[in-house]
């Protein structure tokens, strides 16, 4: 049970990240010369549960390869707008899906939260 609070904390780790890079980017939507920034973890994730034996995931934080515009901003307002609104609907179910563990481990150690 440990392995799966393990990969729902990293998965709460990368959606916090990732939200993190979704408002700065936000933040930076009419900054010149602002390059938007994307954070990978899934990908990671999933390499990491099918690897026999195994294997570590990594949060990355990488360019977004988007087009600039004129002012060389490549931040996609509405597109950010809708991965915050994604991004938050993901972290809410991971929470939701921790606090889920934690009371099997309640219920198993017929134990109560104070």
């Amino acid at each position: 049970m440990s392995n799966i609070i393990g990969l729902l904390q990293f998965a709460a780790n990368g959606l916090s990240q990732q939200q993190q890079a979704i408002a700065g980017n936000l933040a930076n939507s009419e900054t010149p010369g602002y390059t938007a920034q994307d954070v990978n973890f899934e990908s990671s994730l999933q390499q990491a549960l099918t690897s026999p034996g195994g294997g570590t995931a990594t949060v990355t934080t990488s360019p977004d390869p988007a087009p600039a515009a004129t002012n060389g901003n490549n931040v996609d307002t509405g597109q950010q707008l809708v991965a915050a609104q994604q991004n938050t609907l993901q972290y809410q179910t991971t929470v939701e899906m921790l606090n889920a563990q934690f009371r099997l481990i309640q219920g198993a150690t017929g134990g109560s939260w104070s």
